[in-house]
């Protein structure tokens, strides 16, 4: 069973007793209002994504495991690696947390965790994320984890009717420890 522990959170794989705030977090339209899909409207969307989610640990095509709070065990988002390919060594990293989280730096200590393992324990060379460009936050926390927006598609979501684009960030391997090795200076210097 993979488990990734941070100094505040651990991430885990779904259990069906994450359905109800798994349900809680997407059916809020605010949190999916820059998804590629709807906010869900039943209980059973939770369930049905769990399942998926089992499955995908025997799958090399995805992983999603969820963030939960270290100190009280609340559920509180997932995170992922989706469309995993090894021949080519790379993947797709994706997060999702409840509003109350936003602002204190879950995402990115959870996808701190998750670009580690994925590097260092799945030899990937490549990590995407596909975001909406409206989605500063988004945009901001893949800056500050190394990404750099490689490219603009668009109008390339119709979701409930309404077009948007999307904007494409890349983070290689070599760019990561290059961004870790700077940051682990930057905190040394700060530290003094």
């Amino acid at each position: 069973m993979i488990q990734l522990n941070t100094d505040r959170l651990v991430l885990r794989p779904l259990t069906f007793s994450d359905a109800e705030p798994l349900f809680d977090i997407f059916s809020d339209p605010e949190v999916m209002q820059y998804w590629d899909g709807s906010p869900w409207h039943t209980l059973s969307q939770a369930y049905e994504d769990i399942q998926s989610s089992k499955a995908s640990l025997d799958e090399p095509e995805k992983l999603v495991l969820g963030i939960c709070d270290r100190e009280s065990q609340t559920f509180i988002g997932k995170c992922m690696l989706f469309n995993i390919h090894p021949t080519s060594r790379r993947a797709e990293i994706g997060f999702g947390i409840a509003k109350a989280y936003w602002g204190k730096g879950v995402v990115f200590e959870a996808a701190s965790a998750l670009i580690r393992f994925a590097f260092e324990e799945m030899n990937l060379n490549r990590l995407e994320a596909e975001i909406d460009p409206m989605n500063r936050g988004s945009a901001k926390v893949l800056q500050k984890l190394g990404f750099v927006e490689e490219g603009y598609l668009p109008e390339r979501w119709i979701v409930d009717g309404y077009l948007s684009d999307s904007a494409l960030y890349g983070l290689l391997a070599k760019q990561w420890q290059k961004h870790q090795q700077s940051s682990s200076i930057v905190l040394a210097l700060s530290e003094r």
